[in-house]
């Protein structure tokens, strides 16, 4: 096995306890010594940092950059206004998803965040696809400040920061550290994820742990997190196999991009995902699930109807600390997608209930106005 890459705060990690294992070819914290539970309820309830640095952080520069995105993508990129950031997916010809992103419109570029398991094979993609365009990977740090209390943070280190809304991104300095920073995160709460120098990375760290809101959250409490929030985990909820309607991704697919828009299809896979939009006729789904008790139901659990029929499987599942019980997401036939549907995972030989849910599983906490 090749050897384990570090982000800029592994040192902050080993010295704050934190557990290290392997993710996505990087040695990441899984948890800290508060453990997987107390640092999901801190995020709930206050305030945590995550180091998100494994992800890859692209910029790309040319002309009409936000036409030839959408070359790649579904999403509308040519309507982004200035210091907007969207979701977008990365579609292959037969329709599947390769990859999941943000994309900001920060006026003379784009400044795309990718997955870390997939960076490699998104910058291949991209450098294939925009071939006159500069592709350009920067090595900064980027840490995910979340959490109800974030806000109240940032007011003393950044005023100007507060006065972003949802999925707005800016450019800021924090204690004279230059820092791009958007409203967003992958909790389902307010928060701030912030971009900066690998050198500077550890320095606003440590700034930000010695606010009193805040605790550093590992990758055990983000997944829980994630998957509370209703939110798919590449590789897991959305792979090349699942096209974004099947994924409930509709709403990533811009008004423009579809049959009678603007600027209808044009991306990979388009004759098929547009089909899925306009007929409904697709066989499966993506669904959220709540279970009895308090026994956590896996991904990879098989799923079957009230009359045993094989139905579909969890591809995410967990205890939820915020619900009090179990939850996950998985596939189902069409059939078996309507909410309170009651579908049975085998676990341990034994078929447990479980009902299917709207997603997400909590309010989301966003600052949208």
């Amino acid at each position: 096995m090749s050897e384990l890459k570090h982000t800029p705060l592994h040192a902050l990690h080993v010295e704050l306890g934190g557990k290290m294992v392997p993710f996505a070819g990087y040695e990441m914290p899984v948890q800290y010594p508060l453990g997987v539970k107390k640092e999901h309820e801190q995020t709930r309830a206050s305030c945590g940092l995550f180091d998100v640095s494994h992800m890859g952080q692209i910029l790309v520069t040319g002309p009409n950059a936000r036409e030839a995105l959408e070359t790649l993508v579904p999403a509308d990129i040519l309507d982004l206004p200035p210091g907007m950031q969207r979701y977008a997916l990365f579609t292959g010809e037969e329709g599947g998803i390769l990859d999941d992103l943000m994309v900001v419109n920060a006026n003379d570029h784009l400044y795309l965040v990718v997955n870390a398991a997939c960076k490699e094979q998104d910058i291949a993609h991209l450098r294939r696809g925009l071939a006159d365009h500069e592709v350009e990977v920067v090595g900064r740090g980027l840490l995910a400040l979340q959490g109800p209390e974030a806000a109240t943070v940032m007011a003393r280190l950044c005023p100007e920061a507060c006065e972003m809304v949802f999925m707005q991104h800016g450019r800021f300095e924090i204690d004279g550290i230059p820092v791009w920073m958007s409203r967003s995160g992958y909790t389902g709460e307010d928060g701030f994820e912030i971009s900066v120098a690998a050198e500077d990375s550890e320095t606003l760290a440590r700034r930000l742990l010695a606010e009193p809101e805040v605790e550093a959250i590992g990758l055990g409490a983000r997944d829980s997190l994630r998957l509370e929030a209703g939110l798919c985990l590449y590789g897991h909820d959305i792979d090349t196999e699942t096209t974004p309607v099947e994924a409930g991704l509709i709403w990533a697919i811009g008004k423009a991009r579809r049959h009678g828009g603007e600027r209808p299809g044009g991306f990979p896979g388009a004759d098929l995902i547009l089909h899925q939009v306009d007929a409904r006729d697709h066989r499966r789904k993506r669904v959220g699930l709540l279970g009895e008790g308090r026994a956590p139901v896996r991904e990879g659990t098989a799923l079957f109807d009230d009359q045993g029929n094989s139905i579909g499987w969890v591809t995410s599942g967990s205890f939820g600390p915020s619900v009090g019980g179990p939850v996950a997401m998985g596939y189902v036939s069409i059939a078996n997608t309507e909410i309170g549907t009651t579908v049975h995972a085998e676990v341990r030989g034994k078929r447990l209930p479980m009902t299917v849910s709207k997603m997400p599983f909590v309010t989301p906490g966003y600052h949208r106005v």
